[in-house]
């Protein structure tokens, strides 16, 4: 079963109390922090990141409450926000001597960048999102029957106890259910891949309907406050989505647009694990967007 990224040496990295990430890192030159999605690991950079290690130190993460990093307790509201999970990023950046970075995340990592970069402009150098919307936008797109395509965001939304039941009584299939859906070329996840994503996901079941119950509930607070505040990215910013605006009825590049002016947004011909679908499409755009 792979987990690990050839070339990469690991690192268990002290972030908060209690809680260290797992780390892989390798290369040299002005630093890069990849952040994964749901239902991955730091793995699903493993393309893009031996790519960008030529000339880039790439540091790569798993999140806390998925992959080898630490697990903690939903003991409060806000030990799975993506602001707690956002400070994690930047200390474990600085664990590796990096006060500042240029900063990509897809999915739910897309997030904690988002959350980083409002809360550490001074950290993030540039931002690049993938294949997500900010968590306030995502919730006001969803409505109708075509709402069912996020049918896993209302159910980990619930108070604690059902969700994690259900999931945990049948975790490889519910988990394999978006590797097979939400991918266009299955052969982007090799089998020993898909195996090393089901197993992690498999033993994290509690953290990661507490990240997600967070969307539904302190995250949306921050981002209102912001909203309110009138508080943008401040740096350049680069967003690689599907076009999933036609189905939902939302213009993506203009809800971006509010958060982010200094915008470059592209779709993209691949499924959702664009990482993995078309690695070098999102090395290229990530090294353009370093050079802004």
């Amino acid at each position: 079963m792979t987990r690990t990224i050839p070339g990469f040496d690991y690192h268990r990295v002290p972030v908060a109390d209690e809680v260290a990430l797992n780390v892989a890192v390798a290369g040299s030159g002005s630093p890069i922090v990849l952040l994964h999605g749901f239902p991955q690991t730091h793995l699903m950079w493993r393309h893009v990141a031996a790519d960008l290690a030529a000339d880039h130190t790439v540091i790569v993460p798993d999140l806390r409450g998925y992959g080898d990093s630490d697990k903690p307790a939903a003991a409060r509201t806000d030990t799975y926000s993506k602001r707690r999970m956002a400070a994690d990023i930047v200390a474990a950046a600085a664990a590796f001597g990096h006060d500042r970075f240029a900063l990509a995340g897809h999915d739910r990592g897309a997030l904690v960048a988002f959350r980083a970069g409002l809360d550490h402009p001074d950290a993030v150098t540039h931002l690049a999102c993938l294949d997500v919307l900010p968590t306030l936008d995502m919730w006001d797109v969803l409505h109708g029957v075509t709402a069912a395509v996020g049918f896993h965001l209302y159910l980990m939304a619930q108070p604690p106890g059902l969700p994690e039941q259900l999931i945990s009584a049948g975790a490889d299939a519910f988990f394999a259910f978006f590797l097979d859906q939400w991918t266009k070329d299955p052969a982007a996840i090799p089998p020993p891949v898909r195996a090393a994503y089901l197993d992690a996901c498999r033993g994290a079941v509690p953290s990661i309907v507490a990240d997600y119950r967070a969307s539904a509930t302190i995250d949306i607070d921050h981002d209102r406050a912001d909203r309110a505040a009138g508080a943008r990215l401040t740096m350049p910013v680069t967003v690689l989505q599907q076009d999933w605006g036609a189905a939902l009825g939302y213009e993506a590049a203009a809800l971006w647009s509010a958060w982010a002016p200094d915008l470059d947004h592209r779709t993209v011909d691949a499924g959702h694990f664009v990482a993995e679908e078309d690695p070098e499409t999102v090395a290229a755009a990530l090294r353009e967007l370093v050079r802004r």
